[in-house]
């Protein structure tokens, strides 16, 4: 039951997300006006806002326009709720799960605006720290965030002194505070690098207008949270034999 509940908030949760996701990046309110199509502007009603369900209720096209709806948004709120349940798996029930929760949501929305848009939010990303920041160990929580964020800056500063160009943005930098915070070391690094491999097809195809990297840092960061313990047994047996 605890895991149903779970992957119902979780939908919910998603539910907002595609608001952010869709207003943050516009400079529009998250809260105001209510929800309404984007093509006609009408109001939505309340069973026009319920997560999955409507969207295959209304086949996927407005109710008074029949402009169509992006199959993201169902999408966006199955995957939030499908997070939700895996992380539960991942820690159990304890009282800092919530901001784990936030964290993570916070990142995938990231994510997803950086897709579209090539470009985060501060708003999202501070967020995103933020929560992350909310572990039972806090100092050391934040000591690695400060390194983390510190120790890419550092890298991205040389690599565009070398390059003669911007080589990272600093919502990356805040992304790997984040990151940090939630890993700690070495496993930081190994997601990092883990994002790197996962960036690396999608970069070379798209050469001449590049690719964000948001979604990758996410990506890296979910799986080796998720496959700490595995994780530490690959870098020991690598290390000492």
């Amino acid at each position: 039951m605890v895991e149903i509940f779970i992957f119902i908030l979780g939908v919910a949760i998603g539910s907002f997300l595609n608001v952010v996701i869709y207003r943050i990046p516009l400079g529009k309110n998250i809260a105001f006006p209510a929800s309404h199509c984007p093509d006609c502007q009408t109001p939505l009603k309340w069973w026009h806002n319920i997560p999955i369900f409507s969207w295959i209720l209304l086949r996927g096209e407005c109710y008074f326009c029949h402009a169509p709806i992006s199959k993201r948004y169902p999408i966006v709120e199955l995957l939030s709720g499908m997070l939700f349940v895996i992380i539960y798996f991942k820690i159990g029930l304890v009282w800092y799960l919530p901001f784990v929760f936030a964290s993570f949501a916070s990142l995938f929305a990231l994510g997803m605006i950086d897709f579209d848009h090539m470009a985060v939010p501060d708003s999202v990303n501070v967020a995103a720290l933020i929560f992350a920041l909310v572990q039972p160990d806090f100092m050391h929580a934040a000591l690695y965030a400060v390194i983390a964020a510190i120790g890419l800056y550092t890298a991205g500063l040389i690599a565009s002194i070398l390059a003669k160009k911007e080589a990272m943005g600093s919502a990356d930098v805040i992304v790997a505070g984040t990151m940090g915070a939630l890993l700690g070391f070495p496993l930081f690094f190994v997601a990092i690098f883990l994002s790197a491999l996962l960036a690396m097809i999608p970069a070379l195809i798209h050469r001449e207008k590049g690719v964000p990297f948001v979604p990758f840092l996410t990506l890296g960061t979910l799986i080796v949270y998720l496959f700490d313990k595995e994780v530490d047994i690959i870098l020991t047996k690598v290390l000492y034999g």
